[in-house]
């Protein structure tokens, strides 16, 4: 193998795969990423087993062949590497030779053969606008379960209903449901995906602007971008029927300004307790809208916010992390409390936007 390449074009692409590389004492070849240089281009392969990716790059090859080197000794190398316009990369004597105008490295090489091929879904193609895709994920991913005890709560749900592609989390303790409009109308059933390759497709297609095209089976759901291609397993299980515990109806609604809620939750944070339980307090007739938190080793805090408020009076504990976490898929200036009741879960949502819906449980006093 022998070819030269645009330094930056191959740092990028150094950078991404080498995320998904999997730190695998038992399977080293895991740790590499797989060159592969044909024609006109330059292939870098990763995978950790449950996420793969393959980005193409252009690159003038003298000579087509495969080599296997450490992602992590790859990433590091490039990401010091500057003022460099080209890189020439070649094998010798079973190792990676590198070579820019500045900089010369000897990398040892793993035996190619061992490293795994990467499964290719075309079946269920659609297009959707990147930037939407993303907006969807991250709507709804910091309501997933971290363990994966239950796999099912430990993934996004992505499904369809009619003209909506809806992204759902949920730990059991809150939930997120994110609507999409689509152009094109199609039925995706349920696909589960696991929570821990979420968080990496959001970084890895982050940049990315213009419609993705996105494949999926029983078992794999797979994105196309440009020369990128980036494939994530699925969970196989069954997510629970989550518009079951929605209510239809509220007796207590709260319309505040999202900025004046969420400097009295930070403030509010400051006197929680271990628990990061916080009391809101809602009094129409008094005209009172409240946060308040106790902690019996620094304080106790109440702040009001104005609020347009009407119904019931009410006072419930909710836990502080969990109400603030919802801010970030809000983007409205104002936003809508709806409580049902002290022991009835919490519906928070964007004046005027029906597309994101955010529910809390409360906690036990």
């Amino acid at each position: 193998m022998k070819l030269e390449c645009d330094v930056e074009k191959l740092k990028n692409a150094i950078l991404k795969t080498e995320r998904v590389t999997g730190k695998n004492l038992s399977l080293p070849i895991l740790n590499s990423i797989l060159l592969i240089a044909s024609e006109k281009n330059l292939k870098l392969r990763a995978t950790n087993l449950s996420l793969g990716i393959e980005i193409e790059i252009p690159a003038k090859v003298y000579k087509e062949g495969v080599s296997a080197s450490s992602g992590d000794v790859l990433s590091n190398f490039f990401a010091n590497i500057y003022k460099d316009e080209t890189a020439l990369l070649e094998l010798k004597s079973g190792n990676l030779s590198i070579k820019t105008k500045n900089n010369a490295a000897l990398i040892k090489n793993y035996s190619h053969e061992d490293f795994p091929t990467l499964p290719i879904v075309k079946e269920n193609l659609f297009k959707i606008d990147a930037e939407k895709l993303l907006d969807g994920i991250k709507s709804v991913y910091f309501s997933a379960a971290l363990s994966d005890i239950k796999p099912e709560f430990a993934s996004v749900y992505v499904f369809t209903d009619r003209d909506d592609l809806i992204f759902v989390a949920t730990d059991s303790f809150r939930l997120a449901e994110k609507k999409i409009k689509l152009k094109n109308p199609l039925a995706i059933d349920g696909l589960l995906i696991p929570f821990k390759n979420v968080t990496e497709i959001i970084k890895l297609l982050g940049d990315i602007k213009g419609e993705v095209t996105v494949c999926f089976n029983k078992n794999q759901i797979s994105f196309y971008y440009k020369g990128i291609y980036l494939t994530s397993k699925l969970i196989n299980g069954t997510f629970p029927d989550y518009r079951q515990i929605i209510p239809k109806e509220h007796q207590t609604e709260a319309i505040s300004l999202k900025q004046d809620l969420l400097n009295a939750l930070r403030i509010s944070n400051i006197f929680s307790d271990k628990f990061n339980q916080i009391v809101l307090e809602v009094k129409p007739k008094e005209k009172i809208f409240s946060v308040y938190s106790k902690n019996t080793d620094i304080g106790e805090n109440r702040t009001k916010v104005e609020a347009a408020l009407k119904g019931e009076p009410i006072e419930i504990n909710l836990n502080y992390k969990y109400f603030l976490d919802c801010f970030q898929a809000i983007s409205s200036d104002s936003l809508t409390v709806r409580l049902n009741g002290v022991n009835k879960p919490v519906i928070i949502k964007g004046v005027s936007d029906d597309t994101f819906t955010y529910l809390i449980m409360p906690m036990n006093r």
